[in-house]
């Protein structure tokens, strides 16, 4: 029977990462002790700017990491290592026995956790929930919802249009290319395609373009190949939920230790969600864009992309009122099926490797 650590990491390795990447690796000393090897993929994927977004993932394994342990009568207590750098940060973690804690109750939801990118409800979300919903981020963050059809409309139109940045950006291209798992369901290390949302046509022509920039790019030009994928998959979900929702510290995030508060937090709003039988997908990367812009960082040779990002921050500064530095996390939410398609996780041993391997 694996050991105690093993055990944890059994459950903590669903955990959510960006496109699952699952960016870490795993160092067990023994069932007390364990460190977190962390890496990120700024150098190669243009959403992942300064490591942030995996950082904000490396907290959610953290706090699903304490989550497991409670199961055991173990309390998690997380240190970073100070000689690590900061595209690698190591965190050790040290389980301490404490007879006075108690299962977690989000310790049941943590494989239940999962991506809901179709259509949901539109019912609202009743006052109970949404105040589970803050109880769970705790007095540090602000939950800040977008509500009625105006609002989910505005959010939804503003992910529609961020899409064709996304989707036109040359080089978001390999980033898209290479994370997919076609003719799928459940994918181990990428998204599996049918998890996308998109319609059997949509997926056969995205598969075919998707083999090359050139393709994607000639179907872009000349026959809107970025519409349909931008309606079947920000439009319509956008409208079709309960709401979309913004998490904002009260301090805009700076370190890396900030970054992984805030990802600790966003696994409690997500599992306290699956708790209530509520649906949840980030929608991120605005968020992302938006900060190359305020920064006036370069991300693409595309005078054209610029402009769009330009344009996509000024009417996201106005959504989130310029409260756009402090916010950590958007996404939508709603009440629907699960899904029935989603990405899965490596195993535990192959997450343990040696440090040479990583990215």
């Amino acid at each position: 029977m694996p050991g105690v650590a093993e055990q944890i990491l059994d459950l903590a390795r669903w955990a959510p990462s960006g496109d699952n990447t699952q960016p870490w690796r795993f160092e067990i000393i023994d069932d007390r002790h364990l460190v977190v090897h962390a890496f990120d993929t700024r150098n190669h994927c243009v959403y992942d700017l300064d490591g942030h977004p995996s950082q904000i993932a490396l907290g959610a394994l953290l706090e699903t990491i304490a989550i497991a342990a409670s199961a055991h009568g173990l309390r998690a207590e997380f240190s970073r290592r100070p000689d690590s750098p900061d595209t690698h940060p190591d965190y050790s973690v040290e389980l301490i026995s404490d007879s006075h804690l108690m299962p977690d109750p989000l310790l049941a939801h943590i494989k239940q956790r999962s991506v809901q990118r179709r259509r949901m409800r539109t019912t609202p979300l009743i006052e109970s929930q949404k105040q589970a919903l803050q109880n769970a981020v705790g007095n540090v963050y602000t939950i800040r919802w977008f509500e009625g059809g105006a609002q989910r409309w505005q959010l939804a139109k503003l992910m529609f249009d961020n899409a064709k940045l996304r989707l036109t950006l040359p080089e978001a291209y390999p980033v898209h290319r290479d994370i997919i798992e076609w003719k799928t369901r459940f994918s181990e290390d990428k998204v599996p395609d049918q998890a996308l949302g998109l319609d059997a046509m949509t997926l056969k022509l995205m598969r075919w373009a998707m083999t090359s920039w050139q393709r994607v790019e000639f179907l872009n030009t000349y026959l809107a190949g970025h519409l349909v994928p931008r309606i079947e998959m920000d439009l319509l979900p956008g409208v079709f939920c309960a709401a979309h929702f913004a998490i904002l510290a009260n301090k805009a995030p700076e370190t890396i230790g900030d970054y992984v508060a805030a990802g600790r937090a966003v696994q409690r709003f997500w599992l306290t969600a699956t708790s209530l039988g509520i649906g949840l997908q980030p929608e991120l990367t605005p968020l992302i864009f938006s900060r190359y812009v305020r920064e006036e960082r370069q991300f693409s040779q595309s005078a054209g992309a610029w402009i769009q990002a330009k344009t996509l921050a000024g009417r996201l500064k106005t959504v989130l009122e310029d409260d756009t530095p402090r916010t950590v996390f958007i996404g939508r939410i709603g009440h629907g099926a699960s899904p029935w398609a989603r990405s899965l996780r490596k195993s535990v041993s192959s997450l343990q490797q040696p440090l040479e391997k990583l990215p």
